[in-house]
């Protein structure tokens, strides 16, 4: 058996977020349950923001009752502010209380661009961190994992490159205010591998490969090179999303995440393990696929 890389299923929330129709609730269980099934370890399930901005996810709170459990497997659910925070610990109290809570982190981020971090959260990146800084701070005092996403880590939608020293700044600010793990974005999916492997050279001085993960989109088709390039440099944790569902609704033309069955089949033949069933893995791409643009209840 190979080296084992981990694989953050991001199916249910980035990849959901930016469909057109709400999503009936028990699709999304179904697309949960599934991903559970093939023995995915880390799943997204959520986010706490703002109903009008994303009403995609205005049922996480609900959801999060119902969520199968599991030995070993995680939910994830972002939180970008600390009233997204309180919001979940707000549903978790209550769960507890019912004895129905699921074993949960949370998430939260900050863009490596201004322009992008303006668009996205209408602060710069410097407040974009103080914020999150808080909330780390905060969830770690309630006994949760945090992880921090950067965006933008490559190219911005509205001012182009950004400068490799930019996302290390940014991924090592993350890591110093204790999230466990820097998950890198290339949110509008156009980096190339030369790119990445410049980006990464830059991180990789402020933050190990053991505490960074890759998360690419395929816009421009070179998510699982870019992917290569990440192993390669020592990165072992891998976003996806089952399908490729999803895409950034605050980057233009963002549209599709690396779909999960592609990068389970790359590392595998790049000797890696996953530890997810293949069979299983390809049910569940079949309900991420019936999914698209498909109207709720």
């Amino acid at each position: 058996m190979g080296e084992t890389v981990r694989i953050v299923e991001v199916g249910p929330r980035d990849g959901l977020q930016n469909e057109p129709g709400v999503i009936a609730q028990a699709d999304k269980l179904a697309l949960i349950s599934a991903l559970a099934e093939a023995g995915v370890g880390v799943i997204e399930a959520g986010a706490f923001v703002h109903p009008r901005l994303v009403p995609q996810m205005a049922d996480t709170g609900e959801l999060l009752g119902q969520l199968p459990l599991r030995e070993g497997l995680r939910y994830a659910v972002l939180v970008p502010n600390a009233r997204g925070l309180e919001g979940f610990l707000e549903a978790r109290r209550a769960l507890d209380a019912a004895h129905q809570a699921a074993t949960c982190e949370v998430a939260v981020f900050v863009a490596a661009s201004e322009a992008f971090s303006q668009a996205n959260t209408n602060c710069s990146v410097a407040e974009g961190l103080e914020r999150a800084g808080a909330v780390v701070q905060a969830a770690k005092a309630e006994g949760l994992m945090v992880r921090g996403y950067v965006s933008c880590v490559v190219h911005c939608p509205y001012t182009g490159a950004v400068a490799p020293e930019a996302v290390a700044d940014v991924s090592g600010a993350l890591a110093q205010a204790g999230v466990y793990e820097v998950s890198l974005g290339d949110t509008i999916g156009r980096a190339q591998p030369v790119e990445v492997e410049a980006m990464l050279g830059a991180v990789l001085t402020v933050v190990p490969a053991g505490k960074l993960a890759g998360h690419f989109h395929d816009t421009g088709g070179q998510a699982l090179e870019n992917i290569g390039v990440s192993l390669d440099a020592g990165l072992r944790v891998f976003d996806a999303s089952a399908g490729g569902l999803g895409g950034c609704p605050f980057a233009p033309g963002a549209a599709g995440n690396v779909a999960t069955g592609a990068v389970v089949d790359f590392v595998q033949r790049r000797g890696f393990d996953t530890g997810i069933d293949g069979a299983a893995l390809a049910r569940a791409s079949d309900i991420a696929q019936r999914l698209r643009s498909k109207p709720g209840g």
